[in-house]
């Protein structure tokens, strides 16, 4: 099953603003990941977030293309098939899921 993704519209907005062959390898790694973005444990391939010092993003799921140093945190909401991008971003990891719990909680 492809999950049916949905961008906040601060993700929409941290797409548009990567440069056109970031955009294209992000959205190439989220359709991927889209085919089963389930936890890695779960045989998908969501690497899951916890909650730490920077953040409490436990429930949440991340893709990392370290090539191009961009992170993207997506939740699931599991009963409608649903991968929802958080934030899109080349920030480093504490700022990126700092950023991400106060756009959850904004």
């Amino acid at each position: 099953m492809i999950w049916k993704v949905k961008y906040l519209k601060e993700a929409v907005k941290d797409l548009s603003g990567l440069d056109q062959s970031q955009r294209i390898q992000v959205l190439k790694a989220i359709q991927k990941v889209s085919k089963n973005p389930l936890p890695t444990n779960k045989g998908g391939y969501g690497k899951p977030l916890g909650n730490h010092a920077a953040a409490k993003l436990a429930g949440y799921y991340k893709i990392k293309l370290r090539k191009l140093g961009v992170r993207v945190v997506y939740g699931l909401v599991k009963d409608y098939g649903i991968m929802r991008i958080i934030i899109i971003s080349v920030r480093t990891d504490d700022e990126v899921y700092r950023l991400a719990e106060k756009k959850l909680k904004g």
